[in-house]
């Protein structure tokens, strides 16, 4: 099954790459990048798709069974551009040609010296569907990685400095999930890419794994009244889960006075993480999503994108106050 899809994106993205970027890139005389421009397209339609899928399907369903009304519009429209500039790879290209290459270069110098490769997907010798079985063993390990640097992003305070635009967001929707500071996603993006790196995974898996993540955060992260009931929210994040996260009662930053000083519930796609490491938090309820400090004491945080990005940056040199 998983071979199956692999197979029809690779033709799908071939297709693209052939009709539409190849004569472009020639037209402009650049066509030296080629083998990346083959690569961007890859990202261009899995966030083609991505976005299709939040307009057709998880879009009517906040309309069916909303947590709460539109009342921001503005605050919405600033996190479709969060959305665009993530999901249609123009950030994973920025990143690609800078960051990612220089990673890929002091990581291929390592191994030239000596640095082993990491082959996890080698724990279950023997199966038939190899693919599957190393996707599902890449998903897991990538969302340990990712509830621990969440909640890294809450424990340290310089990180949540960064972290904050994301929380600060009171009107949670499908186009939330993106909503971070530039700075922080580079740091994220650096993460995921050495581990993948060093793991032993496959490209073609990775913009799989990340693909996966990201459309299943876009769930959590609706304004959509749903849980999967007792069970089922011990087995993959709720949006109910998620948005206890995001909660103004259960604090977030450092020196809060609610409830739980570095939150709850950090997990990405499983709270099987929050189940052992006891941050998870179960009670029932919904109630308003933002920062403490946002609400009780009035802090600004920025309405626009380039606001969101300043204020972001002063706050972790120390030069934004309360």
């Amino acid at each position: 099954m998983l071979e199956t899809l692999t197979d029809a994106f690779a033709s799908a993205q071939q297709w693209l790459f052939e009709t539409m970027l190849v004569p472009l890139a020639f037209a402009a005389g650049a066509g030296n990048l080629l083998e990346d421009g083959f690569i961007a397209t890859g990202w261009l339609l899995v966030g083609g798709l991505q976005i299709a899928i939040l307009l057709l399907v998880i879009g009517p369903l906040q309309r069916l069974w909303p947590v709460e009304p539109v009342r921001d519009r503005h605050a919405i429209g600033i996190d479709i551009i969060y959305t665009l500039i993530h999901r249609l790879g123009l950030f994973k290209l920025a990143m690609f040609f800078s960051v990612e290459q220089w990673l890929t270069q002091g990581i291929g110098w390592l191994r030239a010296h000596g640095l082993p490769t990491l082959q996890i997907d080698q724990l279950w010798p023997g199966v038939t569907d190899r693919a599957g079985v190393s996707f599902l063993i890449y998903l897991v390990v990538f969302d340990l990685i990712g509830y621990l640097v969440h909640r890294a992003q809450h424990r340290f305070h310089w990180w949540w400095q960064l972290h904050a635009v994301h929380h600060s967001q009171r009107q949670m929707t499908m186009w939330s999930d993106n909503r971070n500071h530039l700075l922080d996603s580079v740091i994220t993006d650096v993460v995921f890419v050495v581990a993948a790196i060093l793991i032993g995974v496959a490209p073609a898996q990775f913009v799989a794994l990340v693909a996966v993540t990201q459309l299943l955060e876009s769930l959590h992260h609706a304004n959509l009244r749903w849980s999967w009931g007792w069970l089922g929210n011990r087995l993959l994040v709720s949006p109910s889960f998620h948005r206890r996260h995001h909660a103004i009662a259960l604090g977030h930053e450092p020196g809060s006075t609610a409830s739980r000083p570095y939150g709850a519930n950090y997990g990405v796609l499983l709270p099987w993480w929050d189940v052992a490491f006891g941050s998870a938090d179960w009670r029932p309820g919904i109630e308003p999503t933002g920062i403490d400090d946002q609400v009780r004491r009035g802090r600004d945080y920025g309405r626009g994108f380039w606001a969101q990005q300043w204020l972001g940056l002063k706050r972790l040199t120390g030069l934004g106050r309360a």
